[in-house]
């Protein structure tokens, strides 16, 4: 595990100390869920969608060398500088160099989980460049030193009185002041001074359309244009896997991308970008960082699907109750537990057991990616590789030995009923990390099996006495 960042279950205790945080997160999202159900069933072609976006990705998995080779040409014939990146580091690199060829000190930069997967501001802030970060939940996180807890609503995590304190600290609002439109107009009067002196802005890119070598950015907030529009340096960056291979595919992601992020019919800005406009300059970055890695694990390279909706971290009974934060990741909830381990198995081998399998996520994901399934199999890696702890793997093969065997199964439940009715603090005590959350069951007096023996006893004697009497009237 990482050294210097707790577990995934010792993050989510800090975050469940405090019961009404917990409660609107888990019913915050939850709502946010429920608008992703109102509009996708006002689809009857909802599922031919997800058929459809589940198929064209499957088709770019496929044929990702031809397509990025395509998107390249297209781009650079646009005059669009391309520069291509193998991992975070040398992503980062390239925006230093860029900014360094701009005489520029100062970034403004609209979402990217890109630029998070690569600590893209740390660096930069190390080698002396101010990165301002344009979305406003992310400017939130940004002002409290954090990342962002969830993919689309980065700042979910918090209160509104928690936003208020922080603008009153950095901002000079009013002291107290909760009401959204006073909170969001400060905000954007403090970006805005952003946006006119930034030379530089940097965004990143939800759909690249390799026929025509230009690339689609959606907001809600329209920050993105703004700073791009304004600068004379604009730099997007991309994971490879956001490819798709024509215009007319387009429309089928931007119906299921913001019914499944937020339940919007779409985003309130869906820009297009294909050239720089006169004087300005285009760069853009396409990012391997591991990717080339999942993409050849057969088992798992279907997770490249990924349009960053977050659909599955609504749904995600785990994710709700936990926070983003817990995940240790740039992407976090049932998505990131399957993308991280790739990136790192010894730091992330935590998070593919930080689920109940239920398979919510995986029933609306909006491209079909099997994360359930993916997230049953990473254990199963982690586990052959020796990256679970001993405790675990100990339990693990108890566990396996007694669920091999009927006797051995009786046996044990028997016991574990008698021990917990008559020693409870054997099972109800600090050693047993159960305990430490919940409140352990009263034990039955008697199992599903035997009450399922005693009722197939009695419906047998009912049957026979039937047949007796029937016996008889003949």
């Amino acid at each position: 595990m990482k050294t210097n960042i707790p577990d995934h279950a010792t993050a989510s205790v800090a975050f469940n100390r405090d019961e009404s945080y917990v409660d609107w997160h888990d019913e915050t999202l939850w709502f946010v869920r429920q608008k992703r159900d109102r509009a996708a069933m006002a689809l009857p072609e909802w599922e031919d969608l997800r058929e459809t976006a589940s198929q064209i990705k499957n088709h770019v998995l496929s044929n990702l060398d031809g397509l990025l080779e395509e998107f390249e040409r297209k781009a650079q014939a646009n005059g669009i500088t391309v520069h291509w990146a193998v991992d975070a580091q040398e992503h980062n690199q390239i925006v230093l160099e860029i900014m360094r060829g701009a005489g520029a000190k100062q970034l403004v930069k609209s979402k990217s989980m890109l630029t998070e997967e690569c600590h893209l501001n740390p660096f930069l802030q190390k080698h002396g460049v101010e990165v301002i970060d344009s979305d406003l939940g992310e400017r939130i996180v940004q002002l409290r030193g954090e990342p962002p807890s969830h993919i689309v609503l980065p700042a979910i995590h918090l209160k509104k009185k928690d936003i208020g304190e922080l603008f009153h600290k950095y901002l000079g609002t009013e002291k107290g002041a909760t009401d959204p439109q006073y909170l969001t107009e400060a905000a954007r009067q403090h970006l805005r001074e952003t946006f006119l002196t930034r030379r530089v802005a940097l965004t990143g890119i939800n759909f690249a359309i390799a026929e025509t070598g230009g690339f689609v950015v959606c907001t809600n907030e329209g920050n993105a244009d703004m700073g791009a529009h304004l600068a004379d340096v604009h730099i997007a960056s991309m994971g490879f896997e956001k490819i798709i291979p024509k215009t007319e595919h387009l429309g089928v992601f931007l119906r299921l991308l913001a019914r499944s992020a937020t339940g919007q019919p779409i985003t309130t800005y869906c820009s297009h970008f294909h050239r720089a406009r006169t004087g300005q300059q285009m760069h853009l970055i396409i990012v391997d960082n591991g990717r080339s890695a999942q993409l050849g694990r057969p088992e798992f390279r279907a997770s490249l699907k990924c349009i960053r909706c977050g659909a599955c971290m609504n749904t995600c009974p785990v994710y709700r109750r936990s926070g983003g934060h817990s995940y240790h990741n740039a992407v976090a909830g049932p998505i990131g537990a399957i993308l991280a381990p790739n990136l790192n198995m010894r730091e992330n081998a935590d998070l593919p057991f930080a689920s109940t399998l239920c398979g919510s996520c995986s029933n609306v994901c909006p491209v079909k990616i099997d994360i359930d399934k993916q997230l049953y199999l990473w254990r199963q890696v982690l586990a052959k590789e020796g990256y679970i702890s001993g405790v675990k793997e100990a339990g693990l093969q108890v566990a396996a030995k007694v669920l091999a065997s009927p006797t051995l199964f009786k046996w044990t439940f028997r016991t574990g009923r008698m021990v917990m009715r008559t020693m409870p603090f054997v099972v109800g005590n600090s050693l047993n990390p159960w305990f430490d959350d919940r409140e352990m069951p009263t034990a039955p007096k008697e199992s599903f099996r035997q009450w399922w023996e005693k009722i197939r006893e009695k419906a047998n004697a009912e049957e026979v006495k039937n047949v007796e009497a029937f016996e008889k009237l003949k």
